[in-house]
């Protein structure tokens, strides 16, 4: 692999755990303490998902997190791939789990939460 492909992955690694901090952290505050687990129910989900701004906000925080996570898998297996070859490849499988993931995160959160489809 290039050096420049290597620069900017570790620079998206840093970039990701940055923007993780805020991000999860937010995420823990409003649900746990603010709202309280307790009040969550799919009532609560499909009124925060309806809103377009928490959809966007949601959807960083996957793809955040999941790229920190798939690179330092990504890095972990280099420990048990050695040629030049395998380590494309891993990277180009690890990237395209990644994009197929954050897609059908997206997908789901694009489609929201339906109340109305849920049976008691």
């Amino acid at each position: 692999m290039k050096p420049r492909f290597e620069a900017i992955a570790w620079r998206a690694m840093r970039y990701s755990g940055i923007l993780l901090i805020p991000l999860a952290w937010f995420h823990v505050y409003l649900q746990d303490v603010i709202v309280g687990v307790h009040a969550i129910d799919i009532n609560y989900v499909a009124v925060r998902l309806a809103n377009t701004g928490w959809v966007v906000y949601n959807f960083l925080l996957l793809a955040f997190a999941f790229a920190h996570g798939m690179y330092g898998l990504r890095q972990v297996s280099f420990d048990f791939v050695r040629s030049e070859r395998g380590r494309r490849n891993v990277s180009i499988l690890l990237l395209v789990l990644w994009l197929v993931i954050s897609l059908i995160g997206a997908i789901a959160l694009i489609g929201g939460a339906r109340p109305e489809l849920i049976t008691h």
